[in-house]
C-alpha cells in the first residue's frame, strides 16, 4: 500500500471518528441543559433560568448547586426549587403548598416515576406513585395536601421539608442519584 493511500485512509478514519463524536454531542447539547459542578463551573449548556422565592428572584447559577453525584444520561432532573414557604414556620397548607421541588423530563420520550424518590438532606422522603412524566414537561412535589395530576403532586405533610440551607435529592426506582441541587450560604458541596 503507498504513503498517499495509508494517509488517506486515516485521516478518513479521523474524520469518521469525529463525526461519530460530534453526533453523540449533540442531544446533549440540543436539550439545552446544563449542570454546575463542584467549582460552581458550568459543565454542560444552560438551563440557568431564575426561580421565584418568597418575592425574590434568584439567578440559579448563584444560589443552587449541581452537585456531581447525578446520572448526566437520565432525562429526568430537578428543575426549579421553591423553599422555606413565606419565609416563616407557617403550618398552613397554604404555606406548605407553596414550597415545592420540580422535576422535569428534558428528553422526548415519557417516563413512568413509580418508584422513584425526592429527598431532601434531613432524610424525609416523597415517593412518586404510579405517574407518568411526558417528554419536556415537568411536575410540582408540594409539600402539603392536595389532590395528585399531572402538573402537581402533594406529598400530604403537615410540616416544612425544604430549609434556607439543604439538598433536595431525585433517585430512580432503583436508588441510583439522578440529580442533586443544593442551596443556601454554607451550604456543603457533595
Amino acid at each position: 500500500m503507498s504513503a498517499s493511500r495509508l494517509t488517506r485512509r486515516i485521516v478518513a478514519t479521523v474524520l469518521a471518528s469525529g463525526a461519530l463524536v460530534a453526533a453523540a454531542a449533540l442531544p446533549a447539547a440540543a436539550d439545552g441543559h446544563h449542570r454546575v459542578g463542584r467549582g460552581g463551573g458550568l459543565s454542560h449548556l444552560a438551563d440557568l433560568g431564575r426561580h421565584h422565592d418568597g418575592g425574590r428572584d434568584h439567578d440559579r447559577g448563584r444560589d443552587h448547586d449541581r452537585g456531581r453525584d447525578h446520572d448526566r444520561r437520565s432525562p429526568i432532573v430537578i428543575g426549579d426549587v421553591r423553599h422555606d414557604g413565606f419565609g416563616r414556620d407557617n403550618r398552613s397548607n397554604r404555606a406548605l403548598n407553596s414550597e415545592w421541588v420540580e422535576v422535569k423530563n428534558v428528553g422526548r420520550h415519557p417516563v413512568n416515576l413509580r418508584g422513584y424518590t425526592l429527598s431532601d438532606r434531613d432524610g424525609n422522603t416523597y415517593r412518586f406513585r404510579n405517574l407518568r412524566l411526558d417528554g419536556r414537561s415537568s411536575v410540582k412535589v408540594h409539600t402539603g395536601r392536595g389532590f395528585d395530576n399531572r402538573h402537581d403532586v402533594y406529598q400530604d405533610r403537615r410540616r416544612q421539608v425544604w430549609d434556607e440551607r439543604d439538598t433536595a435529592t431525585l433517585r430512580n426506582d432503583n436508588g441510583r442519584v439522578l440529580d442533586q441541587t443544593s442551596w443556601g450560604r454554607g451550604r456543603d458541596h457533595r
